[in-house]
């Protein structure tokens, strides 16, 4: 009797076996399919007709929780997708067509809240992208065609600030704004096929301190915004050899044809405008600022020190620290790369 059971038993389970995984004479996979790794955990569970699959697809995790369900409205072409992650939350819905996302795609976080709203064409990033923050707030807007950004781009600075300007199949494309937390324009400029061309500004409280001219990406001039007791005055930073701190009074600036100004703007906002590529700092303690082009080497005084030697020649005298030693000994490597 107990033989007879074992024997029903194996005979039933091997008739559920046959009922699915079933492959027809013509190599379709056919009837309900459920799909293991070597351990015997689930990796999907589905239908198929004539080696489509139809209905309610799902895939699973290792540990048997649901990773994402396929339901298709057309077989094994059209289907909504639903992807979740181990702890079950919703990660992202869309559709699939042919495998490949098409229509409006909407992303989730692990609170629930859309992350980003993105449209495809048959796998191809193709029309609006929007990017939200955790507060609901539009954090970037963009335009895509044909898998690039085309089109106006809008982007959240901070809280309140914003910068826009306009794609070109990828490339950015004539006028780009910023603007700060409290409205003011904060730059401004103008690009070919993604570099600077022309003019760019910068502003400060709305007034403009930074004028740069550029051609095809590279700098030809920057002139910077700097206040004295007689007035503003447009300086090129070319022509800058150094900047001084002046107490709390303001600020020293050193040209090349020997002459200096001085300024009532403080050295960190002469700084800023001069900008970092040129401009280093040689003397930390005092906070002096020498164009790298004014920078010569180092040599010793009559005591054996180690000095500075700058040109034009200063009216003062910098004792270089060891961090100023080995900024020249880089500068001086990037020229003989350079000459090479």
């Amino acid at each position: 009797m107990k033989y007879r059971l074992i024997v029903l038993t194996l005979l039933c389970l091997g008739l559920a076996c046959n009922a699915q995984n079933r492959i027809d004479k013509q190599g379709l996979r056919q009837g309900h399919w459920i799909k293991t790794d070597k351990d015997g955990s689930r990796i999907f569970e589905g239908d198929f007709v004539d080696g489509k699959e139809t209905g309610t697809f799902n895939y699973y995790y290792p540990d048997g929780t649901l990773k994402i369900r396929n339901t298709f409205t057309v077989p094994g072409r059209y289907c909504t997708h639903e992807a979740y992650n181990q702890q079950g939350k919703l990660l992202a819905t869309g559709f699939y067509d042919q495998k490949n996302r098409d229509g409006q795609w909407r992303f989730y976080n692990e609170q629930g809240q859309v992350v980003k709203i993105a449209s495809y064409k048959m796998g191809i990033k193709e029309g609006a992208h929007v990017i939200f923050n955790s507060k609901g707030d539009t954090v970037e807007v963009a335009n895509w065609k044909d898998n690039h950004r085309d089109g106006r781009w809008w982007k959240r600075i901070g809280e309140n600030g914003w910068i826009t300007g306009r794609y070109e199949k990828g490339l950015m494309q004539g006028k780009l704004v910023e603007y700060g937390n409290d409205g003011k324009k904060v730059r401004e400029g103008n690009y070919k096929d993604g570099v600077k061309e022309g003019r760019y500004q910068y502003f400060e409280n709305g007034e403009c301190t930074v004028d740069e001219s550029w051609q095809k990406g590279i700098l030809a001039d920057r002139k910077i915004l700097l206040h004295t007791a007689s007035g503003a005055k447009w300086q090129s930073a070319f022509g800058i050899a150094y900047i001084v701190p002046k107490g709390t009074d303001g600020t020293l600036v050193y040209l090349n044809d020997e002459s200096k100004l001085a300024c009532t703007d403080t050295p960190d906002a002469i700084n800023e405008r001069v900008g970092h590529e040129q401009f280093v700092m040689i003397d930390r303690k005092s906070r002096v600022m020498a164009n790298t082009g004014s920078i010569v080497g180092v040599k010793q005084d009559a005591d054996g020190r180690d000095i500075l030697e700058l040109s034009p020649k200063p009216p003062f005298t910098i004792f270089p620290d060891e961090e100023c030693i080995k900024m020249i000994r880089s500068l001086q490597r990037t020229d003989q790369l350079d000459e090479e």
